[in-house]
């Protein structure tokens, strides 16, 4: 099916905010209410591109880096040259995905998964007052890796006096400093699986202190949502998933650069450049 351009605005950058939640007790999942899954978009007619040419290359210049994200490694596509019609293009097109992505602390950059996994859409802050908007073809943005955990450390200190209630806590505080240390690039992620072990209220709220925040947030979307948050401890992330209903299943922490949940796995990225490549072939 066939329509003319939209010229509404749909896009949207969502924050995020992230806490601790502590079950009060057992309780029964929700019935599944529904899951995300690609939607074609609303194309204009071929007749109707008349002027987009700007834009569809920018669609073709995608497509390519999305055969081998390992060896190409990110693609970043400046929109700033697009005018008003070739813009709308490429949002009606490349619409909103399930993950979003915002940097904390710093710059303030922005990034939101389009419907095609592993192609970003990103607001980079110029100036006090401008953002660059850019596309960028990659498992996750760049500036998640290099911005997570500016200023954050490798060891904390130690506690004189533990509040009543903490029990094992410090325990998996040695132990994520221990990971910590030993930890390279390209090594398997470390999970600590929180939601098995018997933590009190006092273990959370100690373990929310001790590790602090670093300066990403990733929020995934889809049956339920996945959030993520860079500590404030080189290499260790908060993952939660929720159900539909918001709450709380799994809660985890991962010592790795950056948690899988929040990638963009290879096979995904080859269905989108076949679907790319489907949306372009019916544009003309």
């Amino acid at each position: 099916m066939t329509t003319p351009i939209d010229l509404t605005e749909t896009r949207r950058m969502p924050g995020t905010t992230f806490s601790v939640v502590v079950d009060d007790g057992p309780d029964y999942l929700s019935m599944p209410k529904g899951m995300a899954t690609y939607q074609a978009p609303l194309l204009p007619e071929p007749e109707l591109l008349e002027g987009c040419t700007a834009g569809l290359e920018l669609l073709r210049n995608c497509k390519g880096p999305c055969r081998d994200i390992a060896s190409a490694g990110r693609t970043v596509l400046d929109l700033g040259p697009l005018d008003l019609v070739n813009r709308r293009l490429v949002d009606q097109t490349l619409g909103e995905g399930e993950v979003s992505v915002i940097e904390q602390g710093l710059q303030g950059t922005r990034a939101q998964e389009t419907r095609l996994a592993g192609v970003w859409r990103l607001e980079v802050p110029a100036s006090a007052t401008a953002r660059d908007e850019l596309i960028e073809v990659a498992e996750i943005p760049r500036f998640v890796r290099e911005s997570a955990f500016i200023g954050t450390i490798e060891t904390i200190a130690p506690v004189a006096h533990l509040a009543d209630g903490v029990m094992n806590a410090p325990a998996l505080i040695a132990e994520i400093e221990a990971k910590v240390a030993e930890w390279r690039p390209g090594d398997s992620a470390h999970i600590i699986n929180l939601t098995l072990l018997p933590m009190t209220e006092q273990d959370h709220a100690y373990l929310d202190e001790r590790l602090g925040r670093g300066h990403v947030t990733i929020l995934s979307r889809g049956y339920g949502s996945c959030r993520i948050v860079a500590s404030g401890i080189r290499q260790v992330w908060w993952v939660q998933h929720f159900n539909s209903d918001d709450r709380l299943i799994l809660s985890t922490l991962e010592v790795t650069d950056v948690p899988i949940a929040a990638l963009a796995a290879q096979e995904d990225i080859d269905d989108s450049r076949d679907r790319l490549a489907e949306i372009l072939e019916a544009l003309g």
